[in-house]
């Protein structure tokens, strides 16, 4: 205890100044000018992670500038090469690390929490931020074909049996073809890397362990080869298995430089059978002849451990979580979810790849990502889990939800990050949402933790009573951190009045009706707050629309005001305020058909895009297709996309290289244009583009879970007509179901009816703007 007596600035100060630095506490100091008071200056864990990132970043700095003639990830290649779209110049970036090309693909198997994860050029990371695997091939005479200096590629994602990357490189050295997925042989997980490699000519081809990965530098200290199996032992834990013995191997330390400059300066003379490297560069290769005349098939496995992947600090408490076992293949978790049948292969496509990677990273917990993000935020849950939900997969969900309790504190604060005032909404919404979509009772503890979260909202808020613009809001956070500086962000504030409501919801199905009375009318004064807040300074911006918080101007952050309408329903289709927002948005930050957020990202959104796209399918506005086929398009080869896309090189430049929000948003952007609850009903085809709908093939979605029961919904476009037909296995009375087709009248349906025909004589000419 008496440390915190010391007077710690002081020293920090004095030593500071002594040795000629700027003071630490005078900048830190000033940086939080810029941002509104708040009881958390920085999260720790955000500290935390930018520590981690940057020191990564430093040792970047130290190995690869003057080692160019190294063999590096694709994005390395890229980026320092002064003639690519990708290069960033150096001069005064402290630390180097990617900016340009974070893309990348995860393979595993459900409800195993280990994701190998496979670069553009078919790089091959199987342990969590670990030394990576490449395949070269070296001819006798001539270049030599390495993947991540190659110009094209061909990557594709197989999502059948089980999930796969293949990746096909050609030049003139020969071709590799390269399959990576997981699979369990005696119970054991391995990453298995199947090669087929072609010749032109006599060749070596080198199975080579690098000591960096999508991020940069992975120290590899030793390398050991051993015979009877043929393998290698990497850092005296890691190992690679071979199929087949080696002809021979070589290695090298970072004095001698890289293996493949051994490797080019003429046949290996005899198998070098260990390296040791104190700088932690080591590399070598194992080496299989090819003789220009029939292509070398070749298996590698890599034995895969689920503890080396926690990055997350331990929760708060532990509760009992019931064990589910999940079936191994793919295609039998998918028996009987929800599927989708549109006469677009590449959406398609985009739509059963983002199924297959959102439960892929929810092994018990819910990670927005394979490796950058392989850690828990209740923001990114509720989103992740409500698309699992729609997809009719709901015990993964429930297996997910019974984890929440052990991140909450014990005056109810759900806590994945210090701070952030958004998770509490968060989590009671998406435990309620879950509640209705499953038409179930809670388990005990869920009721316990969303007693406890709601009252945390109740004493959380600030008074209401005052002139200040922010009287009766959330306190001053970081929110979500893309907003910016730690501020009053209105997106707090919605989240809490949507966690308030829906627990209400809760408490009101659990018989305790006085508790759901308060929080409806703590939710209501807290509406009613924002509302005052958002009409008090209206006059004063130049811009129309809700700013991110009471002191900020219209700008990228405002992103979050719209929370109001999608997903929370908070605030009507049309609201003005809604619209508004929506059309600053449009006209300020659209860059080729899609969101660029400026704040903290600085690239092309996928799932803010996708956020703006369901406000306006909402309001019955067209231009949301527009939004959702630039998503498509910004989609990588294997279907996926990187938290913030860079405009020029189209590669990740933040954030991870998979994220999942981002597939999340796309499964409930194509759900919700078949199918989507609104108020008190269920509106069937309001984002169903005006192109499917063409006489030929049909279109099919579910089924689906709604509050009222699971439905599935069919469209048949004929020469003359529209068939819409559904199929509802409701709990209780049909719903009432509006049918919204771009081009046709909206038209209320009695709850009895399953099939309405639309001729296409009654279509509306489009400048009268369709559905409303």
């Amino acid at each position: 205890m008496w440390l915190k007596w010391l007077p710690w600035r002081f020293l920090v100060r004095h030593l500071a100044r002594s040795s000629g630095f700027l003071d630490p506490m005078a900048v830190w100091s000033r940086l939080h000018r810029f941002a509104q008071p708040s009881e958390v200056a920085e999260p720790v864990e955000l500290l935390r992670a930018g520590a981690v990132f940057h020191a990564r970043g430093l040792m970047n700095a130290r190995a690869i500038q003057h080692n160019l003639d190294w063999v590096w990830p694709f994005w390395v290649e890229r980026q320092f090469d002064p003639t690519d779209p990708a290069f960033v110049p150096r001069a005064f970036s402290i630390t180097h690390v990617n900016l340009t090309n974070r893309n990348w693909t995860a393979v595993g198997r459900p409800g195993l929490a280990c994701f190998p994860i496979v670069d553009p050029r078919g790089l091959v990371t199987a342990g969590f931020d670990g030394w990576s695997i490449d395949a070269w091939i070296i001819p006798d005479a001539g270049e030599p074909l390495l993947p991540s200096r190659a110009k094209t590629a061909a990557q594709r994602l197989h999502l059948h049996g089980r999930l796969n990357v293949e990746t096909r490189i050609e030049a003139d050295a020969g071709e590799i073809a390269q399959w990576v997925e997981v699979v369990a042989v005696d119970d054991e997980p391995l990453c298995r890397i199947t090669l087929n490699a072609r010749s032109n000519t006599p060749a070596w081809l080198a199975i080579s362990v690098r000591p960096a990965n999508p991020e940069g530098i992975s120290f590899v200290h030793d390398v050991e080869y051993l015979e009877d199996p043929p393998r290698l032992i990497v850092n005296r834990k890691g190992m690679l298995r071979f199929s087949r013995t080696p002809d021979c191997t070589m290695m090298s330390d970072y004095r001698q430089g890289d293996v493949l400059l051994r490797l080019r300066r003429g046949a290996p003379a005899s198998t070098v059978p260990s390296i040791s490297c104190d700088v932690g560069m080591a590399t070598a290769a194992a080496l299989f002849r090819l003789t220009g005349e029939q292509p070398a098939e070749l298996a590698v496995s890599i034995p895969l451990h689920e503890e080396d992947g926690a990055i997350d600090p331990p929760p708060s408490r532990r509760v009992e979580i019931p064990v589910r076992e999940m079936p191994g293949d793919w295609d039998d978790v998918f028996e009987g979810a929800c599927t989708l049948e549109i006469p677009d292969e590449r959406m398609q496509f985009l739509f059963e790849a983002a199924a297959r990677s959102l439960l892929l990273h929810c092994p018990g917990d819910v990670f927005p990502g394979p490796f950058t993000y392989r850690r828990f935020w209740f923001r990114d849950a509720a989103y992740i889990l409500d698309a699992l939900l729609v997809l009719g997969l709901l015990d993964p969900v429930e297996a997910a939800l019974l984890r929440f309790p052990q991140r909450q504190g014990p005056m109810g604060y759900f806590r994945s990050q210090s701070g952030e005032w958004d998770s509490n909404g968060e989590a009671i919404w998406i435990i309620d949402r879950y509640r209705r979509l499953r038409g179930a009772d809670l388990p005990r503890t869920l009721v316990q933790a969303v007693i406890a979260g709601a009252k945390w909202i109740q004493r959380k808020r600030l008074p209401e009573k005052g002139e200040e613009p922010h009287a009766g809001l959330m306190p001053a956070g970081f929110s979500a951190e893309h907003l910016g500086p730690s501020d009053y962000y209105y997106w707090d504030d919605f989240w809490s009045v949507a966690g308030l409501r829906a627990a209400a919801d809760i408490a009101e199905h659990a018989g305790r009706g006085d508790d759901a009375a308060a929080w409806r009318t703590d939710a209501d004064h807290l509406l009613a707050a924002i509302d005052r807040s958002i009409d008090a300074f209206a006059p004063q911006r130049v811009a129309r629309g809700v700013p991110a918080s009471p002191y900020r101007r219209m700008d990228a952050g405002a992103i979050g005001s719209i929370v109001a309408g999608y997903p929370l329903q908070l605030w009507s289709a049309r609201d003005s305020r809604l619209l508004d927002t929506v059309e600053y948005l449009l006209d300020h930050h659209l860059l080729d058909g899609a969101y660029f957020h400026d704040v903290m990202h600085s690239g092309i959104n996928v799932y803010l895009t996708l956020q703006l796209a369901q406000t306006l399918m909402r309001a019955g506005d067209d231009r949301h297709e527009g939004l959702v086929r630039a998503v498509a398009d910004l989609a990588s080869p294997t279907g996926q996309w990187p938290e913030a896309i860079h405009p020029g090189t189209g590669g990740g430049c933040m954030g991870d290289g998979q994220h999942m929000w981002a597939a999340a948003e796309w499964i409930l952007a194509l759900r919700n244009s078949f199918v989507r609850e609104d108020e008190d009903r269920l509106i069937i085809g309001s984002g169903l583009r005006r192109s499917w709908l063409a006489p030929g093939k049909s279109l099919r979605l579910g089924p689906t879970p709604t509050p009222y029961g699971p439905i599935d919904v069919r469209l048949t476009p004929e020469p003359d007509h529209i068939d819409v037909g559904w199929r509802g296995q409701w709990r209780g009375a049909p719903p009432p179901i509006e049918i919204r087709l771009a081009g046709f009248r909206a038209r209320r349906v009695d709850g009895g009816e399953d099939r309405v025909r639309l001729p296409r004589a009654a279509m509306v000419p489009s400048d009268e703007g369709g559905p409303s």
